[in-house]
């Protein structure tokens, strides 16, 4: 097991690099985050206007409403797919040793649309089927359906990269993404588990920071000073929320490399990673 750490580590470091060294790619979690947005409006304020949520019921599924939520599912998850594509397309560029560009990520998704499509379209029917068993379970019952949707989300980790690097659809994705993790199931654990704890004690180490602000900006009785503290934690969030999921889709590029030609990235090599912490002689 201190193998798989020690693996971790290295691939964590190597995805690190990437972002250090094209911070440009932070630009594919902002354009999809702000995409989303787009898409909710498009979807939920017409809806809201047209009186569809008047009526809304979990005894009972109103046709209409039923479609229209799969339809804003399905386009949701493209978005998020198709900029998840662009970021690994670019970041596996940059594990490979090259030099990406925002248009060679844009150049690789745009040639993977129908498969993105077509995995949208399952973690769209995935993802609702998971919703409706979840509003409708008891209170154990949702624990259950919250391990279900955990366990498709790390069983489908590497689809993404998969569907960069092989010419595969959406259901063969899936199953390579299976097959992949259970040889990367540690690295993926321990490295999706480290990211998550150092964002989280960054975000905890933001609500502090801002909570000291707005109060000092309160004391002195200065609402342009209250609005400033609140503009800049909510920036920060904002600035954190974009890293932690480039680094996460960063980090699904190099574990896929590591499990499909043994390397990290920039050069290291299998061998290189299992003795990268070893006291030399």
């Amino acid at each position: 097991m201190f193998e798989k750490f020690r693996q971790s580590w290295a691939l964590m470091k190597a995805s690190a690099g990437v972002l250090s060294a094209d911070k440009e790619l932070l630009v594919f979690p902002a354009l999809s985050a702000l995409c989303c947005v787009i898409v909710a409006a498009t979807f939920f304020v017409p809806a809201a206007f047209a009186g569809l949520f008047k009526h809304f019921s979990r005894d009972h599924i109103d046709p209409v409403l039923a479609l229209l939520g799969f339809l804003f599912y399905l386009v949701q998850y493209f978005v998020i797919i198709f900029f998840n594509t662009a970021l690994v397309g670019a970041a596996m560029i940059r594990l490979r040793g090259g030099d990406p560009t925002v248009a060679d990520g844009f150049r690789i998704a745009m040639s993977k649309l129908p498969a993105i499509l077509g995995y949208a379209l399952i973690s769209a029917t995935v993802g609702l089927i998971l919703r409706a068993l979840q509003e409708r379970a008891g209170f154990i019952g949702r624990w259950v359906v919250g391990l279900i949707g955990a366990a498709w989300a790390v069983a489908t980790f590497l689809v993404v990269p998969v569907l960069v690097n092989d010419d595969v659809g959406p259901v063969d994705a899936v199953k390579r993404s299976v097959e992949l993790l259970k040889k990367t199931w540690g690295e993926n654990l321990v490295g999706n588990v480290g990211i998550g704890l150092v964002f989280g004690l960054i975000a905890f180490a933001i609500v502090i920071t801002g909570a000291i602000l707005v109060g000092a900006a309160a004391s002195l009785q200065s609402t342009p000073l209250v609005i400033t503290a609140v503009a800049l934690v909510v920036a920060g969030f904002v600035v954190m929320s974009l890293i932690q999921a480039a680094l996460t889709g960063i980090y699904a590029a190099a574990i896929y490399r590591y499990a499909e030609e043994g390397e990290v990235g920039g050069g290291f090599d299998h061998a290189l990673v299992a003795n990268a912490f070893r006291v030399k002689a």
